[in-house]
């Protein structure tokens, strides 16, 4: 069984939610449908529906639904992740359909090594994304240690300097798109640099900056917080970057101890273990810029989704009405120019 799909584990632990009815954006979950796993709007709604205000969200690539021929005749890897941008659009229309969340945003994947056409690629997501399409996540996490997962897009060491790769970041922010950054903790230097170089995009830190717990770092944890509290300090430092502070579950990358307990943790046990990490990243970047995200249904590995948002509920208590906001809500609407309105919730 998929790591990601332990549902009779999950169900051992029930909660509702903490405020029902804030609205909340999710900004970050994925969809699939594979062999040995299935996440799609039916499995979104249920999910979003079953105990928070969850009314809009934005999608994140995760090499769903590739098409080589989806531009002609003759295959062309380069076109291949436009679709999923296609794949996403229909799942968006079926997400309503069934009185779902609205999937108003996707964020897709375009190699940014590729030079004049970036530009090229960009275009037939838009035109295939139903008005949906918003940025670009090229994953860059990569380690030099055997025993750490590189991206799914095998990333090389110091991608984010390539200039070929920083040519594709400045064509996203001069078409006006966003660049989702998936890296680990001590890559965060190196995006700054980016952020700084190419102050016309917009800059989206997903997963808290990526803070390791396993491989060497999981005996050297105090050596890894200090790097990564560097890292959040130079990325907050660039005007163009927000964070998104989720990730939480991913036990596989974050060496959290839940998934051999004999049931999930409770939002309580998620927020006491996040708490420091958490607040001094949004404190570091301040709430207008940073936003909570589920990261489902990857981080169902560990976390049912109530517990998720739950645990954020939590997290965000010392905040003001306004700044909880913008966690919730405001940040994830401007950063990817969502119109969305807050609402009560759907019936």
């Amino acid at each position: 069984m998929a790591i990601y799909d332990r549902h009779e584990w999950l169900a051992g632990r029930v909660e509702s939610a903490i405020e029902p009815d804030r609205p909340i954006i999710d900004p970050h979950h994925h969809l699939w449908d594979r062999d040995d796993s299935r996440y799609l709007a039916q499995e979104l709604r249920t999910d979003a529906r079953s105990s928070h205000n969850v009314t809009h969200t934005v999608f994140v690539e995760c090499s769903a639904a590739y098409d080589p021929l989806i531009c002609g005749p003759v295959a062309d890897v380069t076109m291949a992740p436009v679709g999923e941008t296609r794949f996403v659009a229909e799942q968006a229309a079926e997400s309503l359909r069934l009185g779902g969340p609205e999937i108003a945003g996707i964020v897709g994947h375009v190699d940014l090594t590729m030079g004049e056409r970036v530009g090229e690629v960009l275009a037939e997501h838009d035109a295939r994304g139903a008005g949906l399409f918003r940025g670009v996540r090229h994953g860059t996490n990569w380690s030099p240690h055997a025993d750490i997962k590189n991206g799914h897009h095998q990333p090389g060491p110091y991608l984010l300097a390539n200039p070929d790769f920083r040519a594709g970041v400045a064509t996203l922010g001069d078409a006006g798109y966003s660049f989702d950054a998936w890296l680990y903790f001590d890559q965060m230097q190196e995006l700054a640099e980016l952020a700084m170089a190419i102050p016309q995009c917009q800059i989206v830190l997903d997963h808290l900056g990526g803070p390791l717990g396993i491989g060497p770092h999981a005996s050297q944890r105090a050596e890894m917080l200090t790097t990564w509290r560097r890292g959040i300090e130079a990325v907050a430092a660039c005007p163009n970057a927000a964070l998104k502070v989720g990730g939480l579950g991913m036990e596989h990358y974050f060496g959290t101890p839940w998934a051999d307990q004999p049931r999930p943790p409770s939002s309580d046990e998620v927020a006491a273990y996040w708490n420091d990490m958490v607040h001094f990243a949004i404190d570091t970047f301040g709430p207008p810029r940073c936003m909570f995200e589920s990261n489902f249904p990857v981080d169902r590995q560990t976390l049912p989704y109530t517990v998720v948002w739950n645990a954020f509920e939590i997290l965000a208590e010392r905040y003001t009405p306004a700044e909880q906001h913008d966690l919730f809500w405001a940040t994830a609407n401007r950063v990817y120019r969502l119109g969305a309105r807050p609402g009560a919730r759907p019936v």
